[in-house]
C-alpha cells in the first residue's frame, strides 16, 4: 500500500512540474481574417461628388463584383499565407498561422478591443483585413489600398500593441477593358494586394522595433 502512495505522488508531483513548462512552451498563434468590405470609387473631371458617383455607379458595381470574384475570403488570406509572414511581421519562432474565412464585421474592427477568437493561448496576435478599396482618379489613374491591422495580445484579453494602415498601389491592368485580358487582370489584383501588405508590413516592422527599444529602454 506504500508503495502505491509512494508512486502516485511521484507520479503528482512530475505533472505538477512539467504542466507549466508545456503550457509555456506552447506555440504563439497568429489569428488571420480577410475583408468584408469591397469598395470601387471612379473620379472623372468633376472630382467626387454626387454627380459624379452617379455618372460612375455602373462601372464601380461591376469593378465591386470583380474584386469580390479574384479577391473573396480564400483568395485573401492564401495571398496572405503564401508570404513570409513569420519575418514580415517578426513574429516568434513557432508561431501557428490560423485561417479565419469569416470576415469580421466592418463596424466593429474599432469598437471590439478584446479578441476577436475563444483562443486562450498565452502568445496570440491578430491581423485583420480592414478594407480593400479600389480607386480611379482622373489625375492619378488607377490604384489598389488595402487597410490592415496587427493587434497583439500577449497573454490577456487587453491590446498590447496595435498598427493600423494603409498600403497602396497602381493598377495597369484593372478594370479590363471588352477584349482585354480578363484573368491577367484579376490575378493583378491578388498581386497588388499582397505588394500593399508587404508595404504594409515594412512601416509594421519600424513601429514594433520602435515598441521593442522602449521596452528595452
Amino acid at each position: 500500500m506504500k508503495s502505491v502512495i509512494q508512486t502516485a505522488c511521484i507520479i503528482f508531483a512530475a505533472t505538477s512540474i512539467t504542466a507549466p513548462a508545456a503550457a509555456q512552451d506552447a506555440p504563439c498563434e497568429l489569428h488571420v481574417w480577410p475583408a468584408e468590405r469591397m469598395t470601387s470609387m471612379t473620379t472623372g473631371l468633376l472630382g467626387g461628388g454626387l454627380i459624379d458617383a452617379l455618372a460612375h455607379s455602373g462601372r464601380d458595381a461591376s469593378n465591386k463584383a470583380q474584386l469580390a470574384s479574384a479577391l473573396d475570403s480564400p483568395s485573401q488570406l492564401d495571398a496572405l499565407q503564401s508570404l513570409d509572414l513569420h519575418n514580415m511581421l517578426k513574429l516568434s519562432p513557432g508561431t501557428i498561422i490560423v485561417r479565419h474565412e469569416q470576415p469580421l464585421e466592418r463596424k466593429t474592427m474599432n469598437k471590439i478591443k478584446t479578441r476577436r477568437s475563444d483562443s486562450v493561448s498565452k502568445c496570440y496576435s491578430e491581423l485583420i483585413v480592414a478594407d480593400v478599396f479600389y480607386q480611379k482618379a482622373a489625375i492619378y489613374g488607377r490604384s489598389l489600398r488595402t487597410l490592415f491591422m496587427l493587434r497583439d495580445f500577449g497573454n490577456d484579453q487587453k491590446i498590447d500593441f496595435e498598427y493600423k494602415a494603409w498600403g497602396g498601389n497602381g493598377l495597369k491592368l484593372f478594370p479590363p477593358k471588352e477584349g482585354e485580358d480578363a484573368v491577367a487582370a484579376l490575378d493583378e489584383l491578388v498581386a497588388v494586394f499582397q505588394k500593399n501588405f508587404d508595404e504594409y508590413a515594412n512601416n509594421a516592422r519600424k513601429s514594433i522595433d520602435a515598441r521593442s527599444s522602449r521596452k528595452g529602454g
